[in-house]
C-alpha cells in the first residue's frame, strides 16, 4: 500500500530523472506527476509553490546525495598528510565519473547543472539552491585536500577548479558524446592537485 510519503518521494524522484534528463524547463507539472504515477493535485499538496518549490527540492536532496558520493569517491586520509595520493585519488575520481557518463548514454548524471545553467539568470531562488549546492561540494571536497596536506586557501582553490574541471567535462562530453573531456579533465585536475601539494612542500 502506498502511503503519503511513498506519493512525495516518487514525485521528487520523477522530476529528478526529467530535469536530468531533459532539462527544469521542458518538464511540466504534468509530465512530473505522470511519470510519478501520482495524482496531479497531489503535486502541489506537496509543493504548493508549484514546479518552483519542487525544483529547489530536487536541487537540495540531489545536492545532498551527491555529497555523499563525494566523501566517497574522495575519503578523508587517516594517516594524516600523506596517508593518500590525493592526485591519484582525484584522477580516479573522474575516471568513475566518465565510466557513469558512457553508462548514461552520455546523460547528464546530475540535474543540478542543468538547472544552474537555465535558470542562474531568471531564477533567483533556484540560482541560490544551486548555488549553495555547489558550495557544499567545494567545502566538502576542501577538507579532503586539507586532510592531505593542503592548507587553506589553496584546499579551496584546489576544490573549486576541480569540481569546475569535472562539471565543464561532463558539458563537453555530451556535447561529443565521448569521455575524452573527462580523461583530459582527469589529468588537468591531477596537476592542479599535485601542484598545490607542491607548493605546501615548498613552505614546509
Amino acid at each position: 500500500m502506498r502511503t503519503t510519503g511513498d506519493t512525495r518521494q516518487r514525485i521528487v524522484s520523477a522530476a529528478t530523472e526529467l530535469f536530468r534528463r531533459q532539462g527544469y524547463a521542458a518538464s511540466g507539472m504534468k509530465q512530473i506527476v505522470a511519470a510519478a504515477e501520482a495524482p496531479y493535485g497531489s503535486a502541489y499538496h506537496f509543493f504548493p509553490g508549484g514546479k518552483a518549490q519542487l525544483g529547489e527540492e530536487v536541487v537540495r536532496t540531489s545536492g545532498a546525495a551527491y555529497l555523499e558520493l563525494i566523501a566517497e569517491l574522495f575519503p578523508i586520509p587517516t594517516g594524516g598528510p600523506g596517508g593518500a595520493d590525493m592526485a591519484a585519488v582525484t584522477g580516479a575520481a573522474f575516471t568513475a565519473a566518465a565510466e557513469t557518463l558512457r553508462e548514461l548514454d552520455f546523460a547528464d548524471p546530475c540535474p543540478i547543472a542543468t538547472v544552474a545553467l537555465e535558470v542562474a539568470s531568471t531564477h533567483e531562488p533556484l540560482r541560490v539552491a544551486t548555488a549553495e549546492v555547489f558550495a557544499s561540494w567545494t567545502d566538502g571536497l576542501a577538507a579532503f585536500y586539507r586532510a592531505g596536506g593542503i592548507a587553506e586557501p589553496a584546499a579551496h582553490e584546489t576544490a573549486s577548479s576541480v569540481i569546475a574541471l569535472l562539471e565543464g567535462a561532463f558539458m563537453l562530453g555530451r556535447a561529443a558524446r565521448s569521455t575524452d573531456p573527462v580523461t583530459a579533465a582527469a589529468r588537468a585536475a591531477a596537476a592542479i592537485v599535485r601542484a598545490a601539494l607542491s607548493q605546501e612542500g615548498e613552505f614546509a
